[in-house]
């Protein structure tokens, strides 16, 4: 899934505190992973940050009048929390937990929330001192009990001076926490690698070698981690896709660059080595382009065996948990493929029948699902489709 929070809305309440500031890269989050966000700005949020800009991130009005007779003849404060499916208060400062705390309802945050029908979720910021006192703890603990969710706070640096328990969460995990709130997210506390595209190996500065790979089934692959929960780490060689959201994406070009990258990732629970990569390099490079000769006869190229990835991963002092590969092959699929996890020592492959050359860059796969003692057609599906079936399978694997 591209955008994960499509066609979900988040009424977006900033309070007082200078934390505020960082409710604007949320709002930025949150549209990127295809959120629809509304903001309730307080007064006090309104000192730090400005309605203007709230606008537009979000690309809608900003809300701030309890009073306003155009939201208010429209029951302004009921259909904002009607309308969305989650609210999230961030900052929460300390008067306003204990504004939500006792009931109280005057002004638009405090209205609209104390008339919410729908789950509310909050980041706490304030000084450490306001955090340990026991009224602001006693307010969390009325507030929790009521069912509202809290979030963070950190510990570190704060503005004052201080230092201490009290930072608001940063956006991203904010972020998170409310995908753990639409979605379930069983790999939660995982981290998954996976390897995505080509590789291209030089032969001199305008041209190279490689394997054709869109990167669509890999990028599909690492935001289906990410939506399970996982934390993930994908590589990629050259594509023209955009970085699926939430998703730390190392881009490599050369096999040598992409097995470093690896390496340097580990240790993860799980390995998904869905890149093309290719099987030989250039043993030497040319410094300069080469020309044609004048005899009208080739170059040749020498080449060296490119590292193997995949079994150099299944292999490793620090194998990952879960190994899965890909087979990309033209001929005898089942057997190839099967020897394949021999080989290299994986756990499963995913093979697919390459021999059509029409199956490159389409947005559809046909792959057959291997394991030692399992293979199962999955038909022609969306790569999209396939990403997720896999991710079932690697939940059951870690439920069992």
């Amino acid at each position: 899934m591209d955008k994960p929070l499509e066609n979900k809305s988040v009424l977006l309440v900033i309070t007082g505190g200078i934390a505020a500031y960082k409710s604007l890269e949320l709002i930025r989050l949150l549209r990127k992973n295809g959120a629809h966000v509304r903001a309730i700005l307080t007064g006090g949020g309104a000192q730090f940050v400005t309605p203007l800009s709230v606008s537009a991130l979000c690309e809608e009005e900003v809300f701030t009048d309890l009073w306003s007779l155009k939201d208010e003849t429209e029951m302004g404060h009921i259909r904002l929390s009607r309308e969305a499916d989650v609210i999230t208060i961030a900052p929460a400062s300390a008067d306003f937990l204990t504004k939500l705390a006792s009931g109280k309802a005057d002004d638009l945050a405090s209205t609209t929330l104390l008339a919410a029908d729908k789950p509310i979720l909050f980041a706490p910021a304030m000084n450490h001192k306001m955090w340990d006192n026991s009224a602001t703890q006693d307010n969390l603990l009325l507030l929790k009990s009521r069912g509202l969710t809290q979030i963070g706070p950190d510990e570190g640096d704060m503005a004052c001076g201080e230092y201490g328990l009290g930072r608001m969460s940063s956006p991203e995990n904010i972020m998170q926490a409310m995908l753990d709130f639409f979605y379930e997210r069983p790999l939660k506390g995982l981290h998954a690698l996976v390897t995505a595209g080509p590789t291209q190996e030089p032969i001199d500065p305008v041209r190279y070698i490689g394997n054709r790979s869109s990167g669509r089934q890999g990028y599909a692959i690492a935001a289906a981690l990410e939506l399970a929960g996982a934390k993930v780490t994908l590589i990629s060689g050259p594509v023209s896709l955009p970085a699926p959201p939430n998703v730390t994406r190392k881009k490599v070009t050369t096999a040598e660059e992409m097995l470093t990258t690896c390496l340097n990732s580990l240790p993860a629970d799980i390995a998904v080595c869905a890149a093309a990569v290719a099987d030989w390099a250039p043993k030497k490079i040319a410094d300069h382009k080469i020309k044609k000769g004048g005899d009208k006869t080739s170059p040749a190229i020498v080449l060296k065996e490119n590292p193997d990835i995949l079994k150099t991963l299944c292999t490793h002092k620090m194998r990952p948990d879960l190994t899965v590969g890909f087979a990309a092959e033209t001929n005898d699929l089942i057997d190839n493929a099967k020897a394949k996890i021999k080989k290299k020592k994986c756990d499963w492959i995913l093979a697919n029948d390459v021999s059509d050359e029409k199956v490159f860059g389409k947005t559809e796969n046909h792959v057959h699902f291997i394991t030692n003692h399992v293979n199962e057609d999955w038909n022609q599906s969306p790569k999209a489709e396939i990403a997720r079936r896999l991710v079932k399978k690697i939940i059951e694997h870690y439920d069992r």
